[in-house]
């Protein structure tokens, strides 16, 4: 069954990098027969994570994966760049982590301080805080968006307009060239909208596929971001759009 998993979260990073995918040459680059190969891309189709087609499958460009399945994609990207985040936090921070696999793997770093405040809506990285000791954790509540495990809602937006944090790490689905940042879901775009106004430094955090995907819900424009940290599979002309739009760009690893 790991194998399987494996195997298929992996067609899943292959599908994102080239926008479909071929059963023989699958079967040829994982070792294993064509029958497991349309095997795999049915119970992805079964997920709604891909179209199948004859022969093969396509990629569905405003696919939303569930935050189980996004935790396989780029995995080591996503680590490198929680590093990198993680290295902009001071001891006394008080810092909002939004929901995301990024975001979570900045919360797996954070034993070292002795002391910071961090604010999440995230079921998962806030049950992944539990596991230090040295922090203090706010959740603003709302109602469990199950797709995301984030909070959402009236609630959070209330509870949330009511606090302040030195520093906003911003996960997203989509940068688009000249236009902002997006998600696919309404109620998180609106909570990202609060968490930037109330805080006094905005970096999103994004691995370098995140310019070639689309989005539904615009969270906001350049003006009001900081930082972006990415990885260094960026687009040369991405990265001189965001320096021309100034947002500091941070390449994770770069230099370590």
């Amino acid at each position: 069954m790991r194998k399987a998993a494996a195997r298929r979260s992996k067609i899943l990073e292959i599908l994102d990098e080239t926008n479909k995918v071929n059963v023989t040459e699958l079967s040829e680059h994982f070792s294993v027969s064509e029958v497991t190969i349309r095997n795999d891309l049915d119970k992805l189709e079964k997920n709604k994570l891909l179209v199948r087609a004859h022969g093969g499958a396509f990629k569905t460009n405003n696919l939303a994966l569930a935050v189980s399945e996004k935790k396989s994609i780029n995995r080591d990207l996503k680590r490198l760049i929680g590093k990198t985040a993680v290295g902009l936090i001071q001891e006394n921070d008080s810092i909002i982590l939004d929901s995301g696999t990024t975001t979570f793997e900045i919360a797996s770093n954070l034993g070292k301080f002795k002391e910071i405040t961090v604010i999440s809506n995230a079921l998962d990285i806030v049950n992944n805080l539990a596991q230090f000791d040295n922090l203090k954790v706010y959740m603003p509540g709302g109602y469990l968006k199950e797709f995301s495990m984030s909070l959402v809602g009236p609630m959070a937006e209330r509870n949330l307009k009511q606090l302040f944090c030195n520093k906003l790490f911003l996960g997203v689905d989509s940068i688009r060239s000249n236009v902002g940042f997006f998600t696919h879901h309404m109620e998180e775009a609106y909570l990202n909208q609060i968490m930037i106004e109330i805080a006094e430094e905005v970096i999103v955090v994004a691995d370098s596929t995140k310019f070639k995907k689309t989005g539904l819900a615009f969270i906001q424009n350049f003006e009001h971001i900081d930082k972006v940290i990415t990885d260094d599979g960026i687009d040369e002309n991405d990265l001189k759009m965001l320096q021309k739009n100034n947002v500091e760009v941070l390449i994770a690893g770069k230099g370590e």
